[in-house]
């Protein structure tokens, strides 16, 4: 007997709008550089951000824009501290090009909002590297930096547009702490090698410590100049 297919679930797809947040640091009416930053698994952009007060502290011009996941949750149990992600593996496909537009709507609205010479750097920490990469691919933008840290460059990729993206970044940093529990120093000479692979060539930065972000590596990329 044929089975019925109106017993079978079927999957159907609908785009909605919604509503996302990010937080901002600085003015960007004024800012000669601007840093959008992508948080990672678990966090909240209003807490990530707080990292980068540093960042204005070296340089006052600039402003920093924390874009926050589209997916918030429960970190442990069903009530307290509440973490967001960038997506997960259940239907990905559209968690990506849904956070990828977002991301794209963003960036044209602080563009608008911004001097017409703002230097753009780009940091994503660990999913947020990612994130950016996944971005940047499905994007034309060309940042002036794009700094991967903590985080993997995916390797699920057409290698024909990891190229493209990295001919069009002018400098790219990978950052990792050396005592990092994700990013051990075997996994940091994949990465390495994966890159390598694609035509990429990042500046390595160091720091003493774990899978976190580190201020004076922040305060060195603040002060550091624009690629010319």
């Amino acid at each position: 007997m044929a089975a019925d297919p109106f017993l079978a679930a079927q999957q159907h797809s609908l785009v909605v709008p919604r509503t996302a947040r990010y937080f901002q640091l600085g003015n960007l009416a004024t800012a000669k550089r601007l840093w959008v930053v992508c948080h990672g698994y678990g966090q909240l952009a209003s807490f990530f951000i707080r990292h980068f007060r540093v960042v204005l502290e070296q340089a006052p011009d600039t402003a920093v824009v924390a874009p926050e996941g589209l997916s918030r949750f429960y970190l442990q149990g069903t009530s307290g501290r509440v973490g967001a992600t960038w997506m997960t593996r259940e239907d990905r496909l559209s968690e990506i090009e849904d956070y990828a537009a977002y991301l794209d709507l963003l960036l044209q609205q602080l563009l608008g909002a911004c001097p017409p010479a703002v230097e753009v750097t780009l940091l994503g920490f660990s999913q947020g590297a990612s994130t950016l990469s996944r971005w940047l691919m499905r994007s034309t933008f060309e940042p002036a930096r794009l700094v991967l840290w903590a985080g993997a460059f995916p390797e699920d990729v057409e290698s024909a547009a990891a190229q493209a993206l990295f001919r069009r970044v002018p400098q790219l940093s990978y950052v990792c702490g050396d005592a990092d529990e994700y990013i051990t120093e075997p996994r940091l000479q994949e990465q390495l090698a994966h890159l390598a692979q694609l035509g990429a060539s990042p500046r390595l930065l160091r720091f003493g410590s774990g899978h976190q972000l580190d201020a004076e590596v922040l305060r060195q990329l603040a002060q550091e100049p624009g690629p010319r």
